[in-house]
Order: structure tokens, then sequence, then C-alpha cells
């Protein structure tokens, strides 16, 4: 059991690493957009994702349910509120959702998580 917070776990699978990166990502981008001030749920998408994070990469199955949720939520947002700017969005979140559904990551954290 490790003593201290990691951020990353590069022992991980790529897709959960990555996983991880990408909502870290996120979370920067939802900081500089301006999520957190224009959407009451922004705050919770943006914190959301950082102890999602932190989460994944500390090997907690909280954390990887928390972030497939908050995935999974962002995308049902953006599919409510269409438009064509949020494309990329959606791809991306889309990706997002595809990297923690892998099965790589789920026999990972079905193997390893607590």
């Amino acid at each position: 059991m490790p003593s201290q917070l990691r951020w990353i776990d590069k022992t991980q699978p790529q897709t959960l690493m990555i996983a991880t990166i990408i909502m870290y990502i996120n979370a920067d981008f939802g900081l500089l957009d301006g999520l957190v001030f224009a959407v009451p749920i922004g705050t919770l998408l943006v914190l959301g994702q950082v102890a999602s994070g932190l989460g994944i990469a500390n090997d907690k199955k909280w954390g990887y349910w928390l972030g497939v949720v908050l995935v999974a939520l962002y995308l049902a947002l953006l599919v409510v509120t269409f438009h064509f700017v949020f494309i990329v969005n959606f791809l991306f979140y889309g990706a997002l959702l595809a990297l923690l559904l892998h099965p790589q990551s789920r026999h990972y954290r079905r193997t390893w998580f607590r």
C-alpha cells in the first residue's frame, strides 16, 4: 500500500493512465473556460474530475466509478445542449469514456482496485 498520494500511476494499463491524465486536463480546461462560474454543476464536474483522477491513480474503485459517472453526465449535457461547437468536446469525452470502459481498464479495476 502506497504511503503517499500518487497523481499518476505508471504501472497501470495505458487506458487508465491516459484516462487519468485526460481527467486532469479536462479539469484544467474547465477552470480556464470558466465552467466553474458559468454552470452551477460545473464546479462538481471540475472538482469531480480531479478527485476521480486521484482515485484512479491510487487504485480506488470510487475514483473509477466517479469518473465513469461524471463523463457520462457531461456527455448527456452535451447531447441536451447540442451545438456545433461542442462536437469536439463530445468526441473528446466519448474517447475518455471509451478509455474508462475499455476491457483492459475494467479487468485491471476488478483485479487491483480496492
